[in-house]
C-alpha cells in the first residue's frame, strides 16, 4: 500500500511538472506570436533593458573581475608546476568565454532580475490586476509579458560578453602580479585564441547559451508570476519556484548545448 502511495505520489508530480513546461512552452509561443507589437511597445522594452542591464551592472562587474582573477589564480597555479603558467590567457579566455561568464550571468540576473518579474506579475495576478487588463480588452501578454521578456533575452548576452572581457582582465592582473606573467605576451596568448577558429567557435558557442538562457529564465520567471496564487504567501512561493527552476533548467541547457558542439 505504501509503494503505491509513493508511486501515485510520483506520478501527480511528473504530471504536474510536464504541465507547467507545457505552459511556459505555449507561454513563449504566444509571446512570439506579438513580435509585430514590438514598436508600439519599444519604451517598455527600452526600460526593461535598462533594469535588467544598467542596475545590475555593479554586481555584474564585481562578480566577473574577482571570477576571472580566482579562474586566473587557480589555472595558473596549476600551470605553475609544470612550468607552463605563460598559457594562462589562452586557458582562461576559453573557460570564460565558453562555459563562466553565460554561465554566472545567467544566475545574476536569475536572482536579481528574474526573481524581480516573478515578483510584480505575481502581484498583479494575485490583486486581479491581470484579470482587469482582460476586461478591458488589453492584450497582457503584449503589454506585460513581451517587453520583459525581450529586453532581458537582449541583455543577457551583452552582460556575458561584458563579464568575460572584465573576466579576462582580472586574470590579467593575477597573472601579472601573481604568476610573473608579462602584460605583453599574456595578451598575445589571449589575441591568438581570439583569432583562432576554434576560440571563435567558443565566443560563439557561449553567446548561444546566453541567449537562450535569457529565453528559459525570462519564461519561466513570466510563467511562475502569471501563474501565482494564495495571496502574498503565493507570491513568495512563485519567486522560490522561478530562481530554483531556472538555476535547473540553466545546468541542464548549458551542459546540452556543450555536448552538441564539443561532443563528437
Amino acid at each position: 500500500m505504501k509503494k503505491l502511495i509513493l508511486t501515485f505520489i510520483r506520478i501527480k508530480l511528473v504530471k504536474k511538472n510536464l504541465q507547467g513546461s507545457g505552459q511556459a512552452l505555449l507561454l513563449l509561443v504566444d509571446t512570439i506570436k506579438v513580435f509585430p507589437h514590438i514598436w508600439f511597445r519599444h519604451v517598455a522594452i527600452l526600460n526593461q533593458m535598462y533594469i535588467t542591464g544598467v542596475k545590475s551592472l555593479f554586481v555584474v562587474s564585481m562578480v566577473a573581475v574577482f571570477s576571472g582573477m580566482v579562474i586566473g589564480l587557480q589555472m595558473g597555479l596549476a600551470l605553475k608546476q609544470y612550468g607552463q603558467q605563460e598559457f594562462i590567457g589562452q586557458v582562461v579566455i576559453i573557460v570564460l568565454a565558453r562555459e563562466f561568464s553565460p554561465f554566472l550571468t545567467a544566475l545574476i540576473l536569475t536572482a536579481a532580475v528574474g526573481s524581480s518579474i516573478t515578483a510584480e506579475l505575481g502581484t498583479m495576478k494575485v490583486s486581479e490586476e491581470i484579470d482587469a487588463l482582460k476586461v478591458m480588452s488589453i492584450h497582457f501578454i503584449s503589454y506585460l509579458v513581451f517587453p520583459r521578456m525581450l529586453g532581458f533575452t537582449i541583455m543577457l548576452p551583452i552582460l556575458a560578453v561584458y563579464s568575460t572581457v572584465l573576466g579576462v582582465f582580472g586574470a590579467g592582473v593575477v597573472a601579472n602580479t601573481q604568476l610573473g606573467v608579462e602584460v605583453g605576451q599574456y595578451t598575445a596568448m589571449v589575441n591568438d585564441i581570439l583569432r583562432s577558429t576554434e576560440g571563435l567557435k567558443d565566443i560563439w558557442v557561449g553567446l548561444l547559451k546566453s541567449l537562450a538562457f535569457g529565453v528559459i529564465i525570462s519564461t519561466i520567471s513570466c510563467h511562475q508570476g502569471l501563474n501565482t496564487e494564495g495571496g502574498a504567501i503565493g507570491v513568495g512561493i512563485a519567486v522560490r519556484r522561478a530562481v530554483m527552476h531556472s538555476f535547473l533548467f540553466v545546468l541542464i541547457i548549458g551542459y546540452y548545448i556543450s555536448n552538441i558542439f564539443y561532443i563528437n
